[in-house]
């Protein structure tokens, strides 16, 4: 925790295999956003290996000024060497605010660097907001998703990280002018950890899926969702899930969608015997084309459906699996 003027928002630029994570440029759209209420700049810091080129992006997508920490012990994520790296230039810029992306990253990274900062950390904001003085209001559901706390912490930096697809990135500007700042690295030739070996994750990802086929709870045992999964394999999709189907263990975690679970943008969202309870349609509401199928008529996920189909999924979903399966057929010949 610093005592005196703290100033400018921060950014950290998540970057795996030298590319950067979509969630670091909705931050820089957030920060843009908050940055001109109070009157301050926005800048971002970068570590990697090779990584110059993507400095600009982060220019082009809201940032001022970026720190850039480019060395070969930084091409791999090493949460001791970024932490060190990152705490001395907080310690030396004193941001007012600093945001991080509420990634897998983001997740082991953040709360080591409030630590060692003796700073407050609120974890997987879905909003962020200002006061009357200007303090940071870091807004995340609490209580299993039932309501959305809004917390304020008293030291600084504030710190936060955020859920990727709750914000709006800037569309890039190729004319927009910033500073790229080349930083030393603190080099540490042992940290305690060696990468033996990276293996795809068997997870899915419904952050990127384009088409996510979801279940609810009008699914009577565990062994119907392979209707789904035939659904969604006709669709080129994934298959999702709301809160009751993974708390009774039918499916991973992965694969729910929701405040507690994924909030996720995909170009058509299929419901299936889901209701609509407001934890389940924050996670999806967002899509583009939203189609749900539901016995009742009631259900209050018609209302922010694009296409509702009032119906027995179990006799649905397979007519809609053997029509897709003819018109690939038809493709194919």
């Amino acid at each position: 925790m610093f005592l005196g003027e703290h100033r400018d928002i921060l950014v950290f630029a998540e970057q795996e295999d030298g590319e950067i994570h979509q969630v670091s440029y909705e931050l820089l759209g957030k920060g843009r956003e908050l940055a001109e209420k109070l009157g301050v700049g926005v800048s971002s810091v970068l570590l990697g290996h090779v990584i110059g080129k993507k400095a600009t992006e982060l220019i082009h997508r809201g940032a001022d000024t970026v720190f850039l920490y480019d060395h070969a012990s930084l091409g791999d994520f090493d949460v001791v060497r970024y932490t060190v790296n990152i705490m001395k230039l907080v310690e030396e810029e004193r941001p007012e605010i600093f945001l991080m992306g509420a990634t897998r990253i983001g997740r082991t990274l953040a709360p080591r660097i409030a630590a060692a900062l003796r700073t407050g950390l609120t974890a997987d904001c879905v909003d962020l907001d200002l006061d009357a003085n200007g303090d940071l209001i870091q807004i995340r559901p609490a209580f299993s998703g039932n309501i959305m706390a809004q917390i304020k912490t008293k030291t600084k930096p504030q710190m936060a990280t955020v859920r990727y697809k709750v914000m709006k990135m800037n569309e890039k500007n190729p004319e927009r002018k910033g500073e790229v700042i080349r930083r030393e690295a603190e080099i540490i030739d042992d940290t305690g950890t060696r990468i033996l070996e990276k293996i795809e994750a068997d997870e899915v990802d419904l952050t990127e899926a384009e088409v996510i086929v979801s279940a609810g709870r009008g699914f009577k045992k565990p062994e119907d969702l392979k209707l789904l999964e035939q659904l969604a394999e006709a669709l080129s999709g994934v298959v999702g899930s709301s809160r009751p189907l993974v708390d009774a263990g039918w499916i991973s975690k992965d694969h729910q969608v929701g405040f507690s679970g994924n909030i996720a943008k995909p170009r058509v969202y299929i419901a299936c015997g889901i209701s609509g309870a407001p934890q389940h349609l924050f996670g999806m509401r967002d899509s583009d084309v939203i189609i749900s199928i539901n016995k009742d008529p009631s259900a209050p996920i018609f209302n922010v459906s694009d296409y509702g189909v009032v119906g027995d999924f179990y006799e649905i979903v397979p007519i809609l699996v053997r029509e897709l399966k003819k018109e690939r057929s038809k493709e194919d010949t």
